[in-house]
């Protein structure tokens, strides 16, 4: 018989539904159950797309003998941290402070029942004790006892924990004026965890780290505006990229991101993918290709780009959540090979060239199978063979058609179907930037129907949604959806100027200044003021899978109010960095989204406005402003018969076409004449030298 999971819309809860465990969703029916019996609740987060959840489903929660332990001695609550990624905050903050280590999925917590602290936490368990880890049903009846027989010290231990939450939301106190010198740390930082063989940063498992990336592309650029181009930071960038696209953390085939490396060398992923690391990749690959010319980024680029659309965006334009890492033959079984299986498709001609350069001519590498990454680069298997790089690229275009082709009638791994508008806003950020890059009006395209999407769907008198299945929209939205929808707004409308985005945008920096800011000590809160109230109130500071909120939010509201005018953005801006300067100093590594507002705080971007009554010809200037890589330059190209701000409207068509530029709170005159456009934007545009 269903529990009371089998009325949700997560696709995690349902996958839970017909456990024999007695779960409940959290909310006060479960809240109020657990009080009024006095029994702990255990708490399980997860999220469909993990692989350990799965485990553990299979070997505990389906097991009839740990349920009727479960149900006999606690309230057990199912949650799932995507759509309710506040809990996941708190919970995971909480299990780092009693078990002394990072946490992770599945989470495992016990909390007590009247003020939802935390006393016991842990991540898997297995059903028999291995690797160091006690039984599950141990553990169970070991956390139990301890409630039952230990309540004096466990309201003593409650007390310590609800204190070093508290402090976590403080934060180190600010340590002076952030300045240059927090950008010097974390470079410092980042050559010091630069791995010089594989790329990338630290030890296995090996995460992507955009925001880490996007820091360095943005501190070659600033230095190369110097005359003194830190060739180094490029370097760390453009080999870290190179590494991951050519390795297996990146689908060969179908295109698209794993979620991390198992090892240093990027070759065997953790075979889910998430919508999030693939909108923030997406765009990296599009402005590393504008930075660069490299075509090896603009060829992985497209490919993220049209799987995002083929395989993640819905009939109505929002994007889906994630595919599961496992299929019906296991973790990974979908994109896995063997040689006969490639042979068995191909021309000889294709596979030994294809072979060659996924190493299907070499050892496996995934539990007796392959699973591709590329060995041989396509430019030197030309430069040995003779045919040429164009021919070698058609023929292996080819057989990777024909793979995929084969591969698409595998039992598919599992789509979570989950519209999240944080997500949504990261993909939607990324289409527009691999568009304006790349010159793809399609991507445009597919971004502005997501934010249609949202509109249409999460957005509900005023306030914004965070989670949209099955025609139901729910759960009030976070820091992250508001902040990451304001800066996807404000890439957007460089590309395609319409009011209601400028509107909504001011809706929502509106709503970030009323509802999330912190008044007293700056920066955000990851909650609304109004939101339910739980044992901490989150205001995270550093990247984590997702870029940090209050660093999207700085920046945004930053940009937002340089082209309004609205010095209400502009200060809750730098009061935000600010308040963060603390946790800067501490650990600059940890905060490459918050380094990159600081940027853009010591230095104003530049703003182009683009204003004429010739319509061509604005759109010629703005797609030559758009091209270069500039990341801290902004362009926009109102419609001269659009209702703008004042701080827009002021800005005046002066004949066919001219451009305000404008940097901080300095403009200077209009420019009207081309060869003196082209001047501005080559004086902005960083590109590598060959």
């Amino acid at each position: 018989m269903p529990n009371r999971l089998a009325e949700e819309t997560s696709p995690y809860l349902l996958q839970h539904a017909d456990n024999p465990v007695d779960w409940y969703p959290w909310g006060e029916e479960a809240l109020a159950a657990a009080r009024a019996a006095d029994r702990p609740i255990l708490l399980s987060i997860g999220y469909s797309a993990c692989h350990w959840c799965h485990v553990m489903a299979h070997e505990s929660f389906a097991d009839p003998e740990t349920a009727r332990l479960m149900n006999a001695l606690f309230v057990n609550i199912k949650v799932d941290r995507e759509e309710r990624p506040d809990l996941d905050r708190i919970y995971q903050t909480a299990h780092q402070l009693l078990a002394h280590r990072p946490g992770g999925w599945p989470l495992t917590v016990f909390l007590t029942p009247d003020d939802l602290t935390p006393f016991f936490a842990g991540t898997y368990f297995p059903p028999a004790p291995r690797h160091g880890l006690p039984a599950f049903r141990q553990v169970l009846q070991q956390v139990a006892d301890f409630y039952r027989a230990h309540r004096a010290e466990l309201a003593r231990q409650n007390a310590a924990v609800r204190e070093a939450l508290a402090r976590a939301v403080a934060g180190p106190a600010p340590a002076g004026r952030p300045d240059e010198a927090l950008l010097a740390a974390a470079r410092r930082a980042l050559a010091e965890a630069f791995d010089a063989r594989h790329g990338g940063f630290g030890a296995a498992p090996k995460f992507p780290h955009p925001g880490d990336i996007d820091l360095l592309l943005r501190l070659w650029c600033a230095s190369r505006r110097r005359g003194a181009p830190d060739r180094q930071a490029l370097h760390m960038a453009v080999f870290t990229l190179e590494q991951m696209a050519r390795g297996g953390l990146c689908d060969q085939l179908g295109g698209g991101f794993f979620r991390y490396s198992t090892d240093a060398r990027w070759d065997i992923p953790h075979f889910e993918k998430m919508l999030y690391d693939n909108g923030l990749l997406l765009g990296l690959y599009a402005q590393a290709h504008a930075a660069t010319g490299r075509g090896l980024f603009a060829r992985v680029a497209r490919a993220t780009a049209e799987w995002a659309m083929t395989e993640m965006q819905t009939p109505d334009g929002g994007y889906y959540a994630s595919l599961d890492a496992d299929s019906a033959g296991g973790e990974g079984d979908y994109y896995l090979w063997t040689p006969d299986q490639a042979r068995a498709l191909l021309t000889p001609e294709e596979y030994a060239l294809l072979a060659r350069h996924y190493g299907l001519d070499g050892p496996p590498n995934f539990e007796g199978r392959w699973h591709l990454r590329v060995r041989v680069p396509l430019d030197e298997l030309a430069r040995a063979d003779g045919p040429g790089l164009p021919a070698l690229g058609r023929t292996l275009d080819q057989a990777r058609r024909r793979l995929l082709a084969a591969r698409a009638e595998r039992p598919r791994p599992a789509r979570d179907e989950k519209v999240l508008t944080a997500w949504n806003a990261l993909m939607i950020r990324g289409m527009a930037l691999a568009a304006r890059h790349l010159d793809e009006p399609r991507y445009a395209e597919s971004a502005t129907r997501a934010v249609d999407f949202i509109r249409a769907r999460l957005w509900r008198n005023g306030r914004l949604l965070a989670v949209w299945k099955d025609g139901r929209a729910r759960f009030p939205a976070y820091l992250d959806d508001h902040a990451f929808l304001l800066h996807a707004l404000l890439e957007l409308l460089q590309l395609r100027w319409r009011d209601a985005d400028l509107a909504f945008a001011r809706d929502l920096a509106e709503l970030l200044l009323a509802r999330f800011q912190d008044a007293a000590a700056g920066g955000f809160f990851f909650t609304a003021d109004d939101h339910e109230a739980l044992p901490q109130r989150p205001k995270p500071w550093a990247d984590e899978s997702l870029p940090a909120g209050n660093a999207v939010a700085a920046l945004a509201l930053a940009r937002l109010g340089h082209l309004l005018g609205e010095p209400r953005y502009l200060t809750a801006a730098e009061r935000t960095v600010q308040a963060a300067a603390g946790a800067l100093a501490e650990h600059p590594l940890a905060h490459g989204s918050l380094l990159a507002a600081l940027a853009e705080q010591l230095e104003p971007p530049r703003l182009l406005v683009l204003r004429g009554t010739d319509a061509a010809a604005v759109d010629a200037w703005q797609r030559a402003a758009l091209r270069p890589y500039a990341p801290d330059q902004l362009s926009f190209a109102p419609p001269v018969d659009t209702a703008l701000p004042p701080a827009l409207a002021a800005k005046a068509p002066q004949g066919p076409v001219c451009a305000y530029p404008c940097q901080g709170s300095t403009c200077a005159p209009p420019v009207t004449e081309r060869a003196a456009f082209d001047a501005l934007l080559a004086g902005a545009a960083c590109a590598a030298e060959a």
